[in-house]
């Protein structure tokens, strides 16, 4: 299989393309700096610039594609001002519009379209259980991901096999998600965030890379896939388990208030109370390689002790 990915070069991007490399697959990188992704992943067959928000994908890029994973867009993580999160809509959302429109014109199209979208999707929804058929929830993450996989879903019309992965908080050794996170707790000084009675649904990084390859691989999958673990967790039990994995107490709590006065609107990533869960992964018979929070923090945090 030929695969064509957009953000080849992210913490995903990276894992995924040697993943699908050492399975005997090509991959093609869409990148802003094709010689940069090249240089850092020299499994790639070849790279191509693509300036996401303002053009479709150049025609020599779809030579002999069959399929398509698309993981473009700017980091979420930093405080939200109005040019950053018109940046975050850009370059999701007009980037995946301008890649269908490069489909569209294509006269062998790929086969399926494998979409990066996010938990963000279902809001702040307290003790409900999330699976795939619900609806959005309310404010800037909701409306972002309904778009965003509003506009990748709009490539079903071309014939083309669209699944949308919902991807929960991500662990892995240097993950960006846990790595700012450490330095406390390293101290001692880690701790509930806000209530601390969230729900934070979390996934190792090999389960979205095997869920990444399950989607691309399985005729039968399509649709919006929930890529977290089976057991989410409150965040207090997660801070608990980082600090036991580490060997330090993870106790002092960090209150509401300051979280929002640090963190802005980008806060509500942390605060927000989501119990995802990944029913149409399970359906598709799909096997976790990470149940337990544990086990998925020791292998995420063994360099970080």
């Amino acid at each position: 299989m030929r695969v064509l990915i957009t953000g080849a070069s992210g913490y995903i991007g990276r894992a995924l393309t040697r993943s699908l490399v050492g399975a005997g697959h090509e991959v093609v990188a869409l990148s802003r700096y094709p010689f940069q992704a090249k240089a850092a992943l020299p499994e790639l067959a070849a790279a191509h610039v693509w300036l996401p928000t303002e053009a479709e994908p150049p025609e020599a890029a779809w030579d002999g594609v069959d399929a398509v994973v698309n993981l473009v867009g700017e980091p979420i993580v930093g405080r939200w001002t109005a040019l950053k999160k018109r940046a975050i809509y850009d370059t999701r959302i007009q980037a995946t519009r301008n890649l269908v429109d490069g489909i569209r014109q294509l006269a062998h199209r790929p086969t399926v379209l494998v979409n990066a979208s996010a938990i963000g999707y279902y809001g702040n929804r307290g003790e409900a259980k999330l699976a795939e058929p619900e609806p959005p929830g309310e404010g800037f993450l909701p409306g972002l991901t309904k778009d965003w996989e509003a506009a990748a879903a709009s490539a079903e019309r071309l014939g083309v096999r669209v699944v949308r992965l919902r991807v929960g908080f991500l662990l892995g050794r240097d993950s960006p998600f846990l790595k700012p996170q450490l330095p406390l707790f390293k101290l001692g000084l880690g701790g509930p965030m806000g209530s601390g009675e969230q729900w934070w649904p979390w996934v190792h990084l090999d389960d979205v890379i095997g869920l990444y390859r399950r989607a691309l691989e399985d005729d039968g999958m399509s649709g919006p896939v929930n890529a977290t673990a089976p057991a989410p967790v409150r965040q207090r039990d997660f801070a608990k388990a980082v600090g036991r994995v580490l060997g330090r107490p993870a106790l002092l709590p960090a209150p509401t208030l300051a979280i929002k006065l640090v963190l802005g609107e980008f806060a509500v990533e942390v605060l927000d109370s989501r119990r995802v869960l990944p029913r149409a992964a399970e359906a598709a018979g799909y096997a976790f390689a990470y149940t337990e929070l544990d086990v998925a923090l020791r292998e995420a945090l063994g360099s970080a002790e």
